[in-house]
């Protein structure tokens, strides 16, 4: 199949094994980046921490000075950027997905991998998966920016990037799909759905290659729950609706409330602030894991669990809220854990003080993660993937709903990343119609039967106008270098007793790049509402092909697949 050919199929929003194949690659691409930054991350804290994630063994001297040094080393690299391309994580990602087909800047993706290494390396209460969502989503889609695809293809790239980032860093192929669908693209199409999965799966295959199969909370005992918990888990439900929302609104409130800071000033304050949190409760530093694991082995008192969650909440919201590089998934996930070991505590007291904080932790993680996040269906399987049980799916999906519930219905809570993305004044919607052409690359629908001529006299282009074969169309060059391509058409406003050199209408021409899709030929001819776009590849004296505006109104009268 030649070239031009593979890029016509992939313009088509259909399945196709070429698009499958590409999907394998892109997410092979990324899942060796985000493999090379996980060990880039753990290498760094296996220098100094007996175990990955664990600050508690540090000295309070150390613990202070670490987030620090961190910071240190990510205003160096600030500064050698000159202190730009600051934007960066899910919600950029989401925000480049509907503007620009997916395609990431380079020098924010560089900003966004080194941070997030000095941030998870320097014990900042933030996750791996907003780094591995854009490293991943980035280089598949520079797969697709390198080989010119159709900018449609490339939007399928990048959700193949995020799907194998995720699935690369937790061990979760089929959470990492939903998370795609549910909370990136937020729509489910078949030609999208396959290349993503087949992303997934490799990912994962990599991920267990090089760290092992094993998940991160598969130390947790399997869950054992009666039918008479479920009293219990409403309430549970409700409790985490309110502190998933309390979560949003604090985060966004210190957000505005350092937008007019110098980002050398928020960072350091954000790591002294998490140094001497890191000081009183060690195990809230790192991502979370260290505080869940503490939780279920050292069997705390109410009062610690209570500290922990107060740290935890704090240092999360504080350092995300500052702008330190990192995502969220990761510490909303520790966070309900610890709401729910509380809430197993408080139960422990109804059936004659019989632990259930293991239970509960497991149940708090999904709840809270669904209710900030507002994807239900993403938080239920990745919790159900981390922990490798899936008697969960029954009690958690009532405390998903309770929380969900309460957080939307009640308390108007919406998706943190939707919320950050408004702040930032980056555009996540797009109108149905725009949404529709871009499924479409314009070489899937170019008409290539025309002819172009020099301009010569108007009998002269009569005469090849007549003389043409049916259906094709007569293409006028411009008469010097970077004028105007011309359509020669029949207006039909025209009496047909009319003079024949009347009735020639010549057309104006926009051209744009083979990559494009049928919305930005939708816009090009937008304002006059009829005529037609010339196609070009790379060079733009080189016409591939045309389509019509007649074209595109008749696609969108017939509706897109």
């Amino acid at each position: 199949m030649s070239l031009v050919s593979l890029r016509k199929k992939l313009a088509q929003p259909v399945p196709s094994w070429q698009l499958c194949l590409l999907g394998l690659l892109g997410g092979t691409l990324a899942s060796m980046f985000i493999i090379l930054f996980r060990f880039s991350v753990e290498s760094i804290q296996l220098l100094y921490l007996e175990k990955i994630d664990d600050y508690s063994t540090l000295s309070n001297f150390y613990i202070f000075i670490t987030p620090l040094i961190a910071v240190v080393a990510i205003l160096v690299f600030a500064k050698i950027l000159g202190f730009r391309y600051s934007r960066m994580g899910i919600p950029f990602v989401i925000h480049r997905l509907k503007v620009a087909y997916g395609l990431i800047p380079f020098k924010n993706t560089l900003t966004q991998f080194f941070g997030g290494i000095f941030a998870l390396a320097g014990g900042f209460s933030v996750g791996k998966e907003g780094p591995a969502v854009h490293i991943g989503a980035a280089s598949s889609s520079y797969l697709g920016s390198r080989l010119a695809l159709p900018n449609n293809a490339i939007r399928t790239l990048c959700a193949c990037g995020v799907a194998a980032g995720i699935s690369t860093s937790f061990n979760t192929p089929l959470a990492a799909v939903i998370f795609v669908m549910e909370v990136m693209l937020r729509e489910y199409k078949l030609h999208i759905f396959i290349p993503v999965i087949l992303a997934s799966i490799i990912g994962s295959i990599l991920s267990s290659a090089v760290f092992g199969s094993y998940h991160d909370y598969e130390f947790f005992e399997y869950i054992n729950l009666s039918f008479w918990h479920y009293p219990f888990l409403i309430i549970f439900g409700i409790f985490l609706g309110i502190l998933a929302s309390f979560f949003n609104k604090s985060l966004m409130k210190v957000v505005v409330l350092a937008k007019d800071k110098h980002m050398i000033h928020r960072l350091l304050f954000a790591a002294v602030l998490m140094g001497l949190i890191g000081v009183l409760v060690p195990q809230s530093m790192g991502s979370g894991l260290t505080a869940v694991a503490f939780l279920l082995e050292q069997n705390p008192t109410i009062i610690v669990i209570v500290s922990l969650l107060i740290a935890k909440f704090l240092a999360t919201v504080v350092v995300l809220g500052l702008g330190i590089p990192g995502g969220m998934i990761g510490p909303t996930l520790s966070i309900g854990a610890i709401a729910g070991a509380l809430m197993g505590y408080a139960v422990g007291f109804v059936y004659a003080d019989i632990h259930f904080s293991g239970d509960y932790a497991l149940l708090g993680m999904a709840g809270m993660l669904a209710a900030t996040l507002n994807a239900p269906l993403a938080a239920l399987l990745a919790v159900i993937e981390l922990s490798n049980q899936l008697q969960l799916a029954l009690p958690a999906m009532v405390v998903i709903t309770t929380a969900i519930i309460t957080s939307t219905q009640f308390l108007k809570n919406r998706s943190l990343f939707l919320q950050q993305l408004e702040y930032q004044q980056l555009d996540y919607q797009i109108a149905p119609v725009e949404s529709s052409l871009q499924k479409h690359g314009v070489i899937s629908e170019m008409v290539t039967n025309f002819e172009v001529i020099k301009h010569s006299s108007k009998a002269m282009i009569r005469q090849r106008f007549i003389a043409q074969q049916p259906n094709q169309r007569l293409i006028i060059a411009p008469e010097f270098k970077g004028g105007d391509y011309r359509l020669v058409q029949i207006d039909l406003n025209i009496h047909p007793f009319a003079d024949e050199d009347q009735a020639l209408r010549y057309t104006v021409m926009p051209g744009i790049d083979s990559q494009a899709t049928l919305a930005e030929a939708y816009f090009a001819l937008y304002e006059q509402r009829q005529g037609a776009v010339y196609i070009y590849h790379k060079q733009k004296d080189k016409i591939i092909g045309y389509i019509t505006f007649e074209q595109i109104r008749a696609i969108l009268t017939n509706g897109i697949t």
